[in-house]
């Protein structure tokens, strides 16, 4: 087979059936359970002004290194979105919903990311976001949520790992004393955590490479440097998710990969995936952010998750597999008539999943092309049929039996059959 002039670009890929529908039934599935706590979709642009992205950190990798950002015609700095909080921020401070706003999401962000297994440089990701309430039991409501996705996913090994970043008056504090530990253990660490150190020491306890784990596994811990808000916030959102049933692990060095969170930090990861690789999604507060995008001083919490990653810890599982997307019934027909057209176009009508041959094929070739299709029934139209005003309707599972119908009974029959 000749090769072709244009492939799918490193990190991208075509993805077709059955894949594809399952990624359209997770969404689904999503939009179901966010519907069900009150969340409204929002669909923003995939590109924004580069600015509402370099917001996210200059010291995260998302803005120092795997950012899409382009010059357009017109001379703006223009970025393909990375993730979707910022650009939620960005309409929330544009349009001004009521508040509390409940939102949810779906669809593809860009980061020039290597790629690797369930890691593209074009990822779908799921999630929602609260704006315009500090109250902690909002946390709760959308940790539960994504809890509750996951576990009609029937994924059984995903664990929530839960953390509070505190106040950003407490971070001044915390990141000297993260500082002294890192300068002082500098010679330890990867070359890579020392630049990010010499930025924001912060970002290190991020680093998942094995020469940091130790230093990183010594280091001060936020938790220690709470406000007394912080703490009685992170308590209650604790307090909230042992009332719903939603169990979680505490995790004091977790932190995520974006600068603007504040107080709950969480993660969602699976162990049916590889020990680099098992965060399937996360999110945490940012009660800053939207002030930065220049919008009013209002609180925002959310999550996104990974469509791949999730997909990737269902395969695992053995949960959530393809759907049989085969049609119900195959259309043979030999006639130089319309039987064919007509016979599908009222399948559908009534709907039923229904396909045929195109190209004059013979009668072998497309009992054939039905056989293939796993479809469970046959139509069959004849010049016989075809002057007796009839159909042969065929099973194609078991023995095959085949019987005549008068045309206008047809999809009765095949109603009776399914």
């Amino acid at each position: 087979m000749a090769r072709a002039d244009f492939q799918t670009l490193p990190g991208t890929r075509d993805l077709l059936e059955p894949e594809s529908g399952r990624v359209r039934r997770l969404v689904a599935r999503f939009a179901t359970e966010a519907e069900l706590a009150g969340f409204g979709q929002i669909v923003p642009p995939m590109f924004e002004d580069v600015g509402v992205f370099t917001r996210l950190g200059e010291a995260s990798d998302v803005v120092s290194k795997e950012l899409y950002s382009f010059e357009d015609k017109g001379g703006r700095a223009i970025a393909l979105r990375p993730e979707f909080t910022a650009s939620v921020c960005r309409a929330f401070a544009e349009q001004r919903p009521v508040v509390p706003w409940k939102t949810w999401y779906s669809g593809p962000n860009f980061r020039y990311d290597k790629p690797q297994k369930g890691r593209y440089r074009q990822f779908d990701q799921v999630g929602a976001e609260v704006i315009g309430s500090q109250d902690p039991d909002v946390d709760v409501e959308l940790i539960s949520l994504a809890w509750r996705f996951y576990q009609r996913l029937g994924l059984p090994d995903v664990v929530l790992l839960l953390n509070s970043l505190g106040d950003f008056a407490q971070r001044p504090a915390y990141l000297a004393a993260l500082r002294t530990h890192f300068e002082a253990n500098a010679a330890d660490l990867s070359e890579q955590s020392q630049a990010t150190m010499a930025v924001n020491p912060l970002r290190v306890l991020d680093s998942k490479r094995r020469q940091d784990g130790p230093v990183v596994a010594e280091a001060p811990l936020m938790l220690d440097y709470l406000s007394d808000d912080a703490a009685a916030a992170f308590d209650r959102v604790q307090r909230g998710l042992k009332a719903v049933g939603v169990p979680y692990e505490l995790a004091p060095r977790l932190v995520r990969g974006l600068d603007y969170y504040t107080r709950t930090t969480f993660e969602f990861v699976s162990s049916g995936l590889d020990a680099a690789q098992t965060a399937v999604g996360g999110g945490g507060r940012y009660d800053g952010l939207i002030e930065a995008l220049g919008g009013p001083p209002e609180p925002g919490v959310g999550f996104a998750l990974g469509v791949d990653r999730t997909l990737l810890a269902c395969d695992a599982a053995g949960v959530f597999g393809p759907a049989d997307t085969s049609v119900d019934v195959w259309v043979v027909a030999t006639t130089e008539g319309t039987e064919a057209l007509e016979l599908v176009e009222e399948l559908r009508a009534a709907g039923i999943r229904a396909d045929r041959s195109y190209d004059g094929r013979s009668m072998k070739a497309q009992m054939k092309a039905s056989n293939r299709s796993g479809a469970a029934i046959a139509l069959i139209v004849g010049e016989d049929e075809a002057a007796a005003g009839t159909v042969s309707v065929r099973t194609l599972r078991g023995e095959g039996r085949q019987t005549p119908v008068e045309r206008r009974q047809v999809i009765e029959k095949v109603r009776s059959l399914l």
